[in-house]
């Protein structure tokens, strides 16, 4: 028995929400729109490579989330900072980087359209 990494996470939000917040997560953080199961509410799904990553729910309880207790933030692992730090800055994305510590790993924090923090975490090339 192992964990092998994360599989998806989910945004609750209100069915207007699910569009800007899709364009966000592709236009800004480089994801993209893909498959999703035929269900009967609103939503997208948006792929990092061949996973789809992130889960947009479009719903009307969007106000009564669930109990997700003290979440910070959501790490996604990337490459190309450089890349990134320039692409943020040419669209006026507010950023903060940080080192962590006795490693080789940076991390770029962004807040996207909903106030959720991402972490990009890239490893010293």
């Amino acid at each position: 028995m192992a964990l092998v990494g994360l599989s998806h996470y989910s945004l609750r939000l209100t069915p207007d929400a699910v569009e800007k917040t899709a364009v966000f997560y592709t236009d800004v953080l480089g994801f993209t729109r893909g498959y999703r199961p035929p269900f009967k509410f609103p939503g997208v799904w948006l792929y990092a490579g061949d996973s789809p990553l992130v889960h947009l729910i479009g719903t009307a309880d969007h106000d009564k989330p669930a109990d997700t207790g003290r979440l910070d933030h959501i790490a996604i692992e990337a490459k190309g900072i450089a890349e990134m730090r320039a692409y943020l800055s040419a669209r006026g994305v507010v950023f903060e980087e940080r080192h962590v510590p006795a490693t080789n790993l940076h991390q770029i924090f962004v807040h996207d359209p909903n106030g959720i923090q991402i972490e990009l975490l890239y490893r010293a090339e």
